[in-house]
């Protein structure tokens, strides 16, 4: 079946503990921020991103990959260190060259957030191509 034509997994499904490295206090380089010790919104985006990569990941051919274009989230609990938060990314369609998901991330309480996400496929060489002449550009 051509690329086209192929769909990606249902859902996928990405989980991970809560380290202090994940806390919103943990993002803060300069004394002057005051973030607090719970689950930072960057780490819950990234974990549905990794679902949502996840659910692409039967459509890459050797020398592609997924990236993220598109995040548009609420986060609406907060996670203490050492909880485990799951997120889920559920396949929605396709609009040309991006993949839609409705993704939501949960923990023990129930769900801490939910949102939109799209991805693309692209080849890994092309891309840190470009990456690199932004660097030297």
């Amino acid at each position: 079946m051509p690329k086209s034509d192929a769909t990606p997994a249902e859902v996928g499904e990405a989980s991970w503990i809560v380290a202090e490295s994940d806390l919103a206090s943990a993002l803060s380089q300069d004394h002057r921020d005051t973030f607090p010790d719970v689950f930072a919104t960057a780490r819950m985006v990234a974990l549905m991103e990794l679902a949502a990569a996840r659910a692409l990941a039967r459509l890459l051919e050797d020398g592609e990959l997924s990236v993220g274009v598109l995040v548009n989230v609420t986060h609406t609990a907060a996670t203490p260190p050492g909880a485990r938060v799951t997120a889920e990314a559920r396949y929605t369609g396709r609009e040309g060259k991006f993949y839609s998901f409705d993704v939501v991330a949960r923990d023990d309480g129930g769900e801490i957030g939910r949102g939109k996400h799209q991805r693309a496929i692209i080849q890994t060489k092309r891309l840190m191509e470009g990456a690199s002449r932004r660097r030297s550009g």
